[in-house]
């Protein structure tokens, strides 16, 4: 499954053209040291990675992954439409009646989880049947390599390529770090060197992507999406919205197909 593409033949990569999306937690000094720890168990935990951390601590065994910890209240269900822009890259028909929104940072081992573990079936089985559109958008709230991650994989967008960039990023870093047992945040996996050696890999034209990625033609973009995250409750990653209903955590699929079962039959 980690070198599974998207079907191209479903997906909306229309560019915004530069207009804005962001803001942003400060990455913990924390987060590296964190991400070491937390690796060994990403196979069996799914939780939320929020500044650095795991939401609440390391989960009970009486606590379900990925769940709400503490005093935080539960985020109120928030009109999709105000969840998704026109340029948003998208999978699947515009028409679906459901609308799943994934908050994701590229360095987040869990998004990778999520990534490796449950969007591929939320794509084989509702998006490619038209039940679904799946909708990505940028929370890098873990550093720098995040912000250019993001911003790379809107330069790709620019040319008909986001997520085939998308799922090189995801792959390259559980491939090389987080599924050997390794930290991957701000090690240089992706730096602005490396995201460009990824935009040769897939064939664009590295002297228009390299313009793009050095004049962070889309850091706007990113930090906007970012603060829509945290205006409609992200404290987190993957942090998803099934029409609206928040999800926390890389949650199995049984999780979300019960969730879009539910918004289908209403």
């Amino acid at each position: 499954m980690e070198n599974e593409q998207k079907q191209t033949t479903v997906s909306s990569e229309t560019s915004t053209g530069g207009q804005p999306q962001g803001g942003g937690f400060s990455s913990s000094p924390l987060s590296v040291p964190v991400s070491i720890v937390i690796a060994g168990a990403i196979i069996a935990l799914a939780v939320v990675y929020s500044g650095g951390t795991r939401q609440g601590g390391a989960p009970t065994a009486g606590q379900q992954a990925g769940e709400r910890q503490g005093n935080t209240p539960p985020v109120a269900a928030v009109n999709p439409a105000d969840l998704v822009g026109a340029g948003d890259p998208m999978l699947g028909s515009p028409d679906a009646k459901v609308t799943v929104v994934e908050f994701s940072d590229f360095q987040c081992p869990f998004c990778g989880k999520f990534f490796r573990e449950t969007e591929s079936k939320i794509v084989d089985i509702y998006v490619k049947t038209g039940k679904v559109r799946f909708v990505y958008k940028h929370f890098p709230f873990l550093g720098n390599e995040s912000e250019w991650a993001a911003q790379a994989s809107e330069c790709a967008k620019e040319q008909g390529k986001f997520w085939e960039y998308h799922d090189y990023l995801f792959n390259t870093i559980w491939d090389n770090y987080y599924g050997k047992g390794k930290g991957g945040e701000n090690v240089g996996a992706f730096s602005k060197a490396n995201l460009k050696k990824f935009a040769v890999a897939l064939g664009l034209d590295t002297a228009i992507f390299a313009q793009c990625l050095d004049t962070e033609k889309y850091k706007d973009v990113v930090n906007e999406e970012e603060a829509l995250g945290r205006k409609v409750g992200v404290q987190g990653t993957p942090s998803t919205f099934v029409n609206g209903k928040m999800i926390v955590g890389a949650q199995p699929f049984e999780v979300f197909d019960a969730a879009i079962k539910e918004a289908l039959a209403q």
